[in-house]
């Protein structure tokens, strides 16, 4: 714990088995109170090697998607009771020696989210993300910026950490079962004026790490767009989003 909040990772695990010991073992354990991993009808060994470790182990019988399991990671963090909720992807491509740093963000008040940019640092493509990824993100996140009047250096890290009280607000479970669902969030909690932070993270990009094609991440832009485009006519008041109505119910309430 840290200053008696309760510290939950919440791995989202699709054939992660070369990956996920490397990633485990990085994990600070010392303020981390419970790891939960949520294996979504992997074809290889993840969930067998994840009963090895000191981890509470969630199977999907069927393939739900990058949402979905998030969808269930969340739920049983919340379950689980925690406080701070870190999603720590289990193929290593960002480092979980950041998690402490993330929970200490949180846990001083100041924050509700924390994000993990790996654009702050100035070294993405030496990293080895894809220079066609670097621009989709330069220019997806300037379009976002510009629409939700943000000013965030990326909006497509899938390092992150929440507090109980957004997992609690935001109606993520009404979000996409695939990639899309972390833009969708971010937009919901932007719009409902969570306070966010982000730290440099380290790129880190090779063989085994996870990693949409180019027609996934064409949809996924496309996804990315609308959402902000819907955030500026919801809050125009010309259209009501579904996305966002029920975050306008709750701060009336």
């Amino acid at each position: 714990m840290v200053r008696n909040k309760k510290i939950v990772v919440v791995m989202p695990a699709y054939n992660a088995a070369k990956t996920l010991i490397t990633t485990y073992r990085e994990i600070p354990f010392d303020i981390i109170d419970e790891v939960l991993l949520v294996d979504d009808a992997s074809t290889d060994e993840t969930k067998i090697i994840a009963a090895e470790l000191n981890v509470t182990v969630i199977v999907h019988p069927k393939n739900l998607g990058y949402g979905g399991n998030q969808k269930t990671c969340y739920n049983a963090a919340l379950k689980a009771n925690a406080d701070i909720i870190i999603m720590l992807h289990p193929d290593y491509q960002y480092t979980p020696k950041l998690i402490s740093a993330m929970a200490y963000l949180l846990e001083s008040g100041e924050f509700d989210i924390v994000l993990g940019s790996r654009i702050l640092g100035g070294k993405a493509i030496a990293g080895g993300m894809p220079r066609y990824k670097y621009l989709f993100n330069r220019i997806l996140t300037l379009l976002q910026n510009t629409l939700m009047r943000a000013k965030l250096s990326e909006y497509h890290t899938g390092y992150r950490a929440y507090t109980r009280k957004v997992l609690e607000t935001i109606p993520f479970q009404k979000n996409s079962d695939d990639f899309v669902f972390d833009n969708e969030f971010l937009s919901q909690a932007i719009f409902a004026d969570f306070r966010i932070a982000e730290i440099t993270c380290p790129t880190r990009y090779f063989k085994e790490a996870s990693s949409i094609n180019f027609a996934r991440s064409t949809k996924y832009g496309i996804g990315c767009l609308k959402n902000a485009l819907l955030f500026r006519l919801h809050k125009m008041g010309i259209y009501k989003s579904k996305l966002f109505s029920s975050l306008t119910i709750m701060s009336n309430v």
